[in-house]
């Protein structure tokens, strides 16, 4: 848990920010990755040239760009923050809803969405040919939005961004350890998502991109580990509309979440009573992903034993 805290050169202002944003429980199993983690890996951004396959990914930028503004201008992207909807309810990026980001998934760790199959079918299959995209989706950030300072809880894979239709402008841009990437029209960049980082944009303009989720190079032993890992991530499949796939901790969120929803009127009436509903489900929460890494601590330990 330490070794991930102090991993780069960015830090949580404090332990409580940690505990909250880092999601630590799953620090044990994310340093053993990073233990297995081959070397063109071993950085905050990777070199796009030692990841020749994603070469075809950007070859396509235009084909792709096509169908992610079309999916813009149906509206897509902001039936994502509506509550009413199913892709509201994503256990995995809940909290920057409020800030303006919505996304529109393609595939989700061995899931593609009806809804991606027939609205931009030309993109899924695309990444079809690519092994190793683990998930993708389109990611939309409004002039003025914003990803708040955090570290994504799983190692299982690095983050993979290609400008579609962005400011092309420094002014909207992703931090990363310190190290800042803005975005442009048909670039990609590839880097490790367990490392702190934030997202603004300070444009007049929204940015759209891809955004998949790349296989982390691994040797024999973290790969094992990996394909195990990679079914906490099948849990987190969110719909995009009514009759796509829900995962398992979906179905959970979107029945618990609007029940806490309502609880937030005991914030001004009752704040104390609100503090520990809160803190009550987050827990249960918790619970509910560690089972599964607890599981995979066992079988790792009586297959090394």
């Amino acid at each position: 848990m330490l070794f991930r805290s102090y991993r780069g050169t960015a830090r949580y202002a404090s332990v409580r920010e940690y505990v909250r944003k880092a999601w630590p429980i799953f620090a044990p199993l994310n340093c053993m990755l990073y233990a297995f983690t081959e070397k063109r890996a071993r950085r905050v951004f990777m070199n796009l040239n030692e990841f020749p396959e994603l070469g075809a990914i950007q070859r396509e930028w235009a084909v792709i760009r096509e169908e992610a503004v079309a999916l813009q201008k149906a509206g897509y992207f902001t039936k994502a923050s509506d509550p009413s909807t199913p892709a509201y309810f994503d256990v995995g990026f809940r909290t920057f809803f409020k800030y303006g980001w919505s996304r529109f998934y393609l595939n989700w760790y061995g899931h593609t969405h009806e809804s991606a199959l027939a609205l931009c079918p030309k993109t899924v299959a695309i990444l079809a040919r690519i092994p190793s995209v683990n998930g993708a989706m389109f990611s939309l950030l409004p002039p003025g939005g914003q990803l708040t300072r955090h570290i994504d809880p799983l190692a299982i894979s690095l983050r993979y961004h290609l400008g579609l239709a962005t400011p092309n402008s420094d002014d909207c841009f992703i931090n990363v350890d310190g190290q800042t990437y803005s975005w442009r029209d048909g670039e990609a960049s590839l880097f490790d998502i367990t490392y702190l980082h934030f997202a603004r944009n300070d444009s007049d303009q929204p940015r759209l991109i891809l955004m998949c989720d790349v296989e982390r190079p691994l040797g024999l032993i973290g790969t094992a580990i990996n394909f195990l890992y990679k079914g906490i991530a099948r849990l987190t499949v969110v719909p995009n509309l009514q009759g796509d796939t829900q995962g398992f901790a979906n179905r959970v969120f979107s029945t618990v979440g609007p029940l806490l929803g309502r609880t937030k009127a005991l914030k001004k009436s009752n704040r104390p009573l609100y503090t520990v509903v809160k803190w009550t489900f987050n827990a249960a929460l918790v619970v509910l992903l560690a089972l599964p890494v607890y599981g995979l601590f066992q079988l790792i330990s009586r297959a090394s034993g």
